[in-house]
């Protein structure tokens, strides 16, 4: 266990559920960034929806009162892009996802292509086609490598969940019988790759997250400090079912504001 007295130089935050509900923004979240900022401490909003890019993510956010850069905006899209362009530059890929992925992969280079691909890489859609998760099973039979952004398996909506990238992997995986690789939290890489993109270190950085699965793990297997809020999906109650437990546990990110440098010295 990291020491709690360690300083605190960076944050990795997650952004729905501890920022934003939905487009409303959640009480103490903006005067959180605004010390951040006031502070010059480094951070990055991190989110697993690979839908849209960092600029349509960054006039969400406006619209919900949070006047957050581009930069600061780290995708599951971006880390997945992030990863294809370090393990085989300037490669070609099937994409079953929207703007967001599409774009990050343009801009390492890849080529998409439903022409012998070198990966299937399945993202976030509201319009998933059977002809698009068709191209994909028969890509990937034929040996094309399975990339998925993220392995949640529903997400919310005002109507209620949707299934999401999980699921349709599953899909896709019970026909081909092969699972894929997912590059978004919990898998720790997500949290490495943001390390980088801010040029943090982990035992100086605090991960804020609402969800026990995916932001706390990624965060606590990255070697960083966790903070949970209780403003989203994991509650106070629910931290008892599993076997790791974050640094602390608090409300909202509001109880961070004037203590950002020291969030654990109670």
């Amino acid at each position: 266990m990291l020491a709690d007295d360690e300083p605190i130089l960076s944050y990795l935050t997650d952004m729905d559920g501890v920022l934003v509900h939905e487009d409303h923004l959640i009480p103490g979240a903006d005067a959180f960034l605004r010390e951040l900022r006031e502070n010059e401490i480094p951070f990055l909003v991190l989110t697993n929806n690979s839908i849209r890019t960092p600029r349509d993510l960054q006039a969400r956010l406006r619209h919900s009162g949070l006047d957050i850069p581009q930069e600061a905006i780290w995708t599951s899209a971006l880390a997945t892009a992030t990863f294809l362009d370090d393990q085989r530059p300037n490669g070609t890929a099937y994409v079953v996802g929207e703007s967001g992925l599409t774009t990050a992969l343009h801009e390492i280079g890849y080529v998409l292509t439903d022409s012998d691909p070198d990966y299937v890489v399945l993202g976030e859609t509201r319009t998933y086609s059977f002809e698009a998760i068709t191209t994909a099973i028969r890509l990937v039979e034929r040996g094309a490598r399975f990339i998925a952004t993220n392995p949640d398996a529903t997400g919310p909506s005002r109507d209620g969940v949707l299934p999401a990238t999980g699921s349709v992997a599953a899909l896709i995986t019970r026909a081909t019988g092969r699972d894929p690789y997912y590059v978004g939290k919990p898998n720790p890489l997500m949290m490495r790759s943001a390390l980088r993109r801010i040029n943090a270190h982990s035992q100086s950085t605090v991960m804020i997250g609402d969800r026990m699965d995916t932001d706390v793990i990624s965060g606590l297997e990255a070697g960083m400090r966790t903070v949970l809020v209780t403003s989203g999906i994991s509650t106070l109650a629910s931290v008892e079912a599993y076997p790791y437990r974050p640094t602390a546990v608090i409300e909202s990110v509001a109880d961070l504001v004037g203590r950002t440098r020291t969030p654990f010295d109670d």
